[in-house]
């Protein structure tokens, strides 16, 4: 899904309404939605960003390329396995690597093609997507959940799908005063997540990293860094480093051109060619810390609400993709058989 194939879509956010609604276009979001799609229900995707894929994010700096979120995707469910197979022989997803260190492990890591957002486009391709749609608030009527956007712009679904990470979708609910169960409640507040920075460096000759080009440093700063030209995405040499979650959450506040500086300072030894630019991105929601024990969470039966995303199901890409499909599954039940469950 390009931006070609988006732009004609975007009117559709002139219908206000939608069947199925879904709030987030990562890989959660889009596999949600495309799992409705296939099985022939209309379906609205909406996300703040100016891109799908949520944390499977690429950066692109004239010839440099950065996957600057998540680095690879692993897969143990037959049906992820097979959805990356089929992506493969699209052209879309391909082997990175079984393993970094000199001894593989075995176990095969995916990449994108042209990146990992390319990833996300591919599971969303030909859905209807909304980009830069910031959603204030979801609140409850009669039959239907309505979705206030920060534009003033308001929709309306029979069945609702939220996909943001769990402490901005208990935002959403608590502002439109959406009722949940006490111990439910508490039980995805307790649902914290690590921070991480992002450095993208675009380097003036080769780095130092070893030749598959991804490195985990035992390092109190730096908990990854990757050479995205080894790794086969980018033209130029071009470094993404992650940071630890304590260094990140040590130096949320602090000036972020300053933090990066440092962070490239760190990492130097393993860099070893002269930064020619750099950026920084602070990934707030980067992983969740722990997990809901159930694939997904359904908030409310009759009109159907469910949260899902990769802190039900793993956090890992393949949690994501496993929450959204449960989550579609969950809807299109609910909206077969509201009678029978009833209502919330």
């Amino acid at each position: 899904m390009n931006r070609s194939q988006l732009a004609p879509k975007m009117n559709s956010a002139k219908k206000r309404t939608a069947d199925f609604l879904v709030i987030g276009a990562g890989m959660a979001g889009m596999a949600a939605a495309a799992a409705l799609q296939q099985s022939g229900r209309q379906v609205l995707v909406v996300d703040k960003g100016r891109g799908v894929g949520g944390r499977m994010a690429t950066r692109r700096e004239g010839d440099a390329t950065f996957d600057h979120g998540a680095q690879f995707v692993t897969a143990r469910d037959s049906r992820f396995v097979g959805w990356l197979e089929r992506a493969r022989s699209a052209g879309v997803a391909v082997e990175w690597c079984r393993g970094f260190d000199s001894q593989t492990d075995g176990h095969l890591r995916w990449r994108g093609l042209t990146g990992m957002s390319s990833l996300a486009k591919h599971m969303g391709s030909g859905l209807d997507v909304i980009q830069q749609a910031q959603v204030s608030l979801v609140r409850r009527s009669s039959d239907s959940w309505i979705v206030c956007m920060s534009d003033g712009e308001v929709w309306s679904a029979k069945s609702l799908i939220i996909t943001a990470p769990l402490p901005q979708a208990l935002m959403l609910l608590e502002a439109g005063e959406v009722p949940l169960e006490s111990e439910f409640k508490q039980q995805l507040s307790a649902i914290d997540y690590e921070r991480c920075f992002a450095v993208m460096a675009v380097l003036d000759g080769p780095s130092r990293l070893p030749p598959l080009g991804g490195f985990t440093p035992a390092h109190e700063a730096i908990s990854w860094i990757a050479d995205n030209q080894l790794k086969g995405v980018s033209v130029a040499p071009a470094v993404t480093l992650h940071a630890t979650h304590f260094f990140s959450v040590q130096h949320w506040d602090r000036d972020r051109e300053e933090t990066a500086k440092r962070l490239l300072l760190e990492a130097k030894d393993w860099i070893g060619a002269q930064v020619k630019s750099f950026r920084i991105h602070g990934w707030r929601f980067s992983r969740p810390m722990a997990t809901h024990p159930e694939s997904c969470a359904v908030v409310c039966s009759d009109p159907p609400l469910v949260l899902a995303g990769d802190a039900f199901c793993g956090p890992r890409v393949e949690g994501a993709v496993l929450s959204g499909w449960a989550a579609a599954e969950a809807v299109i039940q609910l909206t077969r058989d509201k009678s029978s469950l009833g209502g919330c």
